[in-house]
């Protein structure tokens, strides 16, 4: 049996001040019914980014943090850029990043590093549906839930802060 972790991220982005903030919480499948899950929620801050960006730092942020010894990580995020990626490779560095017209994708650098860390590490990629009501919640959707105040209530602190 493979060492295997549930990665839960989110992130929350204030667009007029161009930063965000990335949250993220390891488990194994061990502890989903643990009280103090939201003592161990990683919190960082990102300048100069978007929604679609923040999404993607935050899981490169993640993936580099986890242990050497991790072989699968069983990844939950809303983000569909996400999801979509690995079926996106092939397209993606055929055209060497590059869009139809030929201009250089914005996020090109993150798609590498993105498909350069999943390329060492056995990922499985299952989209959460956000913001649903509490009672078609499982208890995966509430363990995100925790992921997603947590950035959403960084963000807000950034705001308040500046």
């Amino acid at each position: 049996m493979k060492n295997k972790q549930l990665l839960f991220i989110d992130g929350s982005v204030n667009n007029q001040l161009k930063v965000g903030c990335g949250a993220a919480l390891v488990l194994n499948e061990t502890e989903l019914s643990e009280i103090d899950l939201k003592e161990r929620i990683k919190i960082k801050k990102f300048s100069n980014t978007s929604s679609t960006k923040l999404e993607l730092q935050t899981l490169i942020w993640a993936l580099n943090d986890l242990d050497d010894h991790i072989e699968k990580v069983v990844i939950y995020t809303d983000s569909q850029n996400i999801v979509g990626l690995p079926a996106r490779r092939k397209a993606l560095e055929e055209a060497d990043y590059h869009s139809k017209k030929g201009k250089l994708l914005n996020h090109h650098e993150l798609y590498r590093a993105f498909f350069k860390i999943t390329d060492n590490l056995d990922c499985e990629f299952v989209k959460v549906e956000g913001h649903q009501a509490s009672k078609n919640k499982d208890d995966y959707d509430k363990i995100f839930t925790l992921v997603d105040r947590a950035a959403r209530k960084a963000s807000r602190d950034l705001k308040s802060s500046s």
